[in-house]
């Protein structure tokens, strides 16, 4: 089965679940590295009724996934070769991939690393403004709107405050 139907396949088979259990999919990849698959999943839970995102999944949560989503996949076997199923939280310092992630963070401090420097710099920190399809708005600390074309980034990550 190509990528993007194991995909979407997956997509639809973990959503009735994840929606019952309190979570979403933040991404799903089907990768090769090396000799090796890799069908990695990305979690986190569901933000309350006002909007505020909860603590990251744990442990516990990414198992309650990962056991579902291998039995399920067991039942429907789509997956031809041997592959590795990894269930995890996208972390603290998530990579923005999808318009969506793009628009839940927008506001929120970010790391921005460029495929060519910007006067000099090749990574940037600041506030997410809006993203179009061609551009992506960051506002450093002293306010300059700083507007990059997307295909200059290389990618876009939350930023981690300890």
């Amino acid at each position: 089965m190509a990528k993007p139907r194991i995909i979407d396949l997956v997509r639809q088979e973990l959503a009735p679940f994840l929606i019952e259990a309190g979570y979403l999919l933040y991404h799903a990849e089907y990768v090769k590295e090396g000799k090796a698959r890799f069908l990695r999943i990305y979690i986190e839970k569901t933000p309350d009724s006002e909007g505020a995102r909860p603590g990251n999944p744990g442990t516990d949560d990414c198992e309650k996934v990962s056991r579902y989503l291998s039995d399920r996949l067991d039942e429907i076997d789509p997956i031809a070769e041997a592959y590795y199923l990894e269930v995890s939280s996208p972390g603290m310092d998530r990579q923005l991939i999808s318009e969506e992630h793009f628009l839940r963070y927008q506001g929120e401090l970010v790391d921005v690393k460029l495929y060519e420097s910007l006067e000099g710099e090749k990574q940037l920190t600041g506030r997410l403004g809006p993203v179009t399809a061609d551009t992506i708005e960051l506002v450093n600390d002293a306010g300059h709107r700083i507007n990059l074309n997307r295909d200059k980034v290389a990618m876009v990550r939350l930023t981690v405050i300890f």
